[in-house]
């Protein structure tokens, strides 16, 4: 049961617009800060000389701690209210933002980054289930659609936020612009929401809680160290054994727990078990694919920072137009149909842009990540759906937070692979001769380095050898991208249940925002 404050004035307070909007605000700017990062790395690279796994560890540090502590935080605030969490969160949130603005070196950033994390992690699931207590029923699911709005409407304005703000200040404003959001948010809370518990919440699992971060981390840890250590580096090897302990031990007490806090029994269902592989793995790769791009359009192609945001549009406009359009298509076709079928378009795509040159040109590229947007968009918001929608209304909820974990593991996972796949591509494809060995080792660690030696020491070969090394190594992530979407349409095909053709049940509340790792459990905004 949930206690609500002053249940009488629910939906009758004027000011509940404006902590809608406040809630808004809130999410549009964990909307964009998904993706004003990646315009921001090859700039950060360059004035912090950070190598390519650092890199991966700014993007990684966020997720992981996003994974890990998500599904606790939405229990944190039934317990002790979820008003308290969500001013948490955001205060959390926005000291993690102002660290990161005065940050002055590589580890200082990934810190931050982390810390922005456990504060996500806390606003994500509690900015829709505080609407119960705002809006009466008939007005809520036009709320939660609007808050969900927010995080989506944050995609495309992260790059190009992000390459303003490059252009004209240092690379920490693109922190900055977070802490007057999260203190405008923070304020709302404070006078304008009332208090919500569910005394009957499930306590914490901080065991399972540390073994998820510790064994996803472990796991993070050995993909991105092991371009540069070597894939059997004692370390390396010693993560990797360390995670497949972490991980099975996870397994093994949520399957026995009475009340999981991550339900791995709704995986023996096959409409979510496919359905829910389908968006991990399309989170895999769009992850992956917003790390590499930036870094080919400001460095190979020559964009600015604010060029580089505007060049991410095409893919950015073509998931947000197919994500909305989605849902009637899948009333023609049925969902099996159309998320096969978008995963086949994703897989197109990405073959075609490992087709891309050093030559090639924007062109051909807004071409191909016109092409990424439709798939994705195509394929995510029927598989999410479809996820939920197999299920019984009483495990709606928890089968939303088990959903929204993978999709954020498959997001580590991506920028941690394809990331390191990259690096070592690059390092081998990139001709060194006649560089001292110490110059030659920090040229190898990204396409940036390179590109600043060159400048410096007025290599244009070396400049021209790292081009090429780069789009090779983008060419080989593509590739496996490619192969992913593939294999992921061709079990879609085969394994998603066949669905009627009209949405008898109705959307599922929050499955088209399609925003990684910005998708909100909707459950707790229907109690």
């Amino acid at each position: 049961m949930v206690t609500v404050t002053n249940t009488a004035a629910v939906g009758s307070d004027p000011r509940r617009w404006w902590a809608l909007g406040a809630l808004v605000a809130s999410m549009l700017t964990l909307g964009f800060d998904t993706t004003i990062l990646n315009v921001a790395l090859p700039t950060m690279a360059e004035q912090l000389g950070a190598g390519t796994g650092q890199q991966q560890w700014m993007a990684d540090a966020y997720v992981v701690v996003f994974a890990a502590l998500m599904l606790p935080a939405g229990l944190l605030g039934d317990r002790f209210g979820r008003r308290n969490m969500l001013i948490t969160g955001l205060g959390i949130f926005l000291a993690g933002s102002l660290v990161g603005t005065l940050a002055g070196d590589v580890d200082a950033v990934i810190a931050a980054r982390a810390v922005m994390g456990v504060g996500a992690a806390l606003v994500t699931p509690l900015a829709l289930s505080v609407l119960p207590s705002l809006f009466a029923p008939e007005e809520r699911t036009k709320a939660v659609g609007i808050v969900s709005a927010g995080s989506t409407l944050g995609l495309p304005l992260g790059p190009i936020i992000g390459g303003w703000l490059l252009d004209h200040f240092w690379w920490g404003s693109v922190f900055l612009i977070n802490i007057p959001m999260a203190a405008l948010g923070i304020a709302a809370c404070v006078l304008l929401l009332p208090e919500t518990r569910d005394p009957s919440s499930p306590k914490v699992d901080v065991v399972s809680t540390a073994l998820t971060a510790t064994g996803l981390g472990a796991l993070i840890y050995a993909i991105i160290e092991a371009p540069t250590r070597g894939w059997g580096d004692p370390l390396v090897l010693a993560m990797d054994a360390a995670a497949v302990v972490l991980i099975t031990a996870l397994v093994l007490r949520e399957r026995r727990a009475e009340r999981p806090m991550l339900d791995m029994g709704l995986l023996a269902h096959r409409g979510f078990l496919f359905n829910t592989l389908a968006a991990t793995l399309l989170m895999f790769v769009l992850s992956g694919l917003l790390f590499v791009l930036p870094q080919y359009l400001q460095a190979v192609l020559g964009s600015d920072a604010l060029g580089t945001g505007v060049r991410l549009l095409p893919m950015m406009g073509g998931l947000i137009v197919a994500a909305r359009a989605a849902q009637p298509v899948v009333v023609r076709f049925g969902a099996r149909a159309v998320v096969s079928a978008g995963l086949v378009v994703l897989a197109f795509a990405m073959l075609l842009g490992s087709r891309t040159t050093v030559d090639s040109g924007y062109g051909f590229t807004a071409l191909w990540l016109t092409i990424v947007g439709f798939g994705f968009g195509f394929s995510i918001v029927p598989a999410m759906a479809g996820a939920l929608g197999t299920l019984p209304a009483d495990r709606a909820g928890s089968g939303s937070g088990l959903l929204m974990t993978l999709r954020q593991v498959g997001a580590a996972i991506g920028i941690a692979l394809l990331g390191s796949l990259l690096a070592s591509t690059f390092r081998d494809r990139l001709d060194v001769t006649g560089l001292p060995s110490g110059v030659a080792g920090t040229a190898g660690e990204s396409v940036v380095a390179a590109h600043v030696i060159a400048e410096k020491a007025h290599l244009p070969g070396l400049a021209a050898s790292a081009n090429s090394a780069y789009v090779h190594g983008m060419s080989l992530v593509l590739l496996v991208c490619g192969a992913a979407a593939l294999v992921s349409a061709l079990l879609a095909a085969a394994f998603l249940p066949g669905t009627p053709r009209v949405a008898e049940a109705g959307p599922v509340a929050g499955a088209g925002d399609a925003g990684p790792g910005l998708v909100t459990p909707a459950a707790d905004a229907r109690q």
